[in-house]
């Protein structure tokens, strides 16, 4: 089963996740779903502890698709409302049910299997490292934090970052925004292990799971050159994200909402020619990335798309500050 949209992407829902206890779900072609999740990231007063979700029903019907809403209460009247406006051609029937008390991104996340992408294996602990040669294996528990690598823009990234080691893409300093679990940052370290590596989330809660799955997998966490260090920051704006720049890699796997907003930061938080990996986007929004990154001086290197989702790897163009 595909997830089109994390709930709340990488960025600020998992603290929420922790005390949700309703769902409000609609079931709705694809089409109609996709149109929805995008719908939200428009609307700029929308209810942060109201989290979405798209998937397929199943895989032998990739259009027959729901809308998963999680709230912390009971949904209101105005709550229905706000999920129902998303869908422009008419809200679909809800259902609105009461869940029991749990960790539903822990719960998402258990069972999965191992991803390999790139030069990387990712499992849970529930699967065994595969230990091949030229082969790095990360383990990542179900945690409240995301990017555990089995979405399709955490293992194109990590495949883009491969690609990009092997074109010969030299690297000393690194910034990986919104980090989630860490694992995006610990594969860039794996591939320029002398980097200085800075990776930073706007959710608390992402310190300590970083932190465990540095230490899990062998990550130094630090302020040298070749250990990690983490931050909880909005975008770039940290006195230490502002102080360790301009960087070689920035990388930035989100939403489009966010990455549109913050291309000229990212732009200028590089080297004349370094290098931005963004993901976190549907194919859809790609051409608005895109325009907003050649405006903060960034062209397109190379592309790839993973299900529904784009990859971009872009450059600074070298005579630009």
């Amino acid at each position: 089963m595909r997830d089109s949209h994390f709930p709340g992407g990488k960025v600020g829902a998992s603290a929420a996740a922790m005390s949700q206890s309703w769902k409000i779900t609609a079931y709705a072609p694809r089409e109609s779903v996709e149109a929805a999740l995008l719908a939200h990231e428009e609307v700029l007063d929308w209810d942060s502890e109201i989290v979405l979700a798209g998937s397929e029903l199943a895989d032998d019907r990739p259009e027959d698709w729901r809308l998963e809403a999680w709230l912390p209460r009971r949904p209101r009247k105005a709550d229905k409302a706000a999920v129902a406006a998303l869908f422009a051609g008419g809200a679909p029937e809800f259902t609105v049910e009461k869940l029991p008390e749990s960790d539903w991104v822990t719960q998402s996340q258990q069972g999965l299997e191992p991803i390999s992408a790139g030069r990387f294996h990712v499992h849970t602990a529930d699967h065994p490292p595969l230990a091949a040669p030229g082969i790095t294996d990360f383990v990542i528990p179900a945690s409240q934090a995301f990017g555990t690598g089995q979405h399709e823009t955490t293992a194109g990234c990590l495949a883009m970052l491969t690609e990009m080691k092997r074109r010969g893409t030299i690297v000393r300093n690194i910034a990986d925004i919104g980090t989630g679990s860490g694992l995006l940052a610990f594969a860039a370290l794996d591939l320029w292990p002398r980097a200085l590596s800075t990776a930073s989330d706007i959710d608390p809660v992402c310190i300590d799971v970083v932190e465990e799955n540095a230490r899990l997998n062998g990550v130094a966490m630090g302020a040298r050159p070749g250990e990690l260090t983490m931050l909880v920051a909005a975008g770039m704006d940290h006195p230490l994200l502002q102080a360790r720049a301009p960087y070689d890699l920035v990388i930035a796997n989100i939403l489009a909402g966010p990455l549109i907003a913050l291309a000229s930061d990212f732009g200028s938080a590089l080297v004349p020619g370094g290098h931005l990996l963004l993901s976190g986007l549907l194919e859809a929004q790609e051409q608005q990335v895109r325009r907003a990154c050649r405006r903060a001086g960034l062209r397109l290197a190379a592309r790839l798309v993973n299900g529904d989702w784009s990859v971009l790897w872009l450059r600074k163009r070298a005579g630009r500050a």
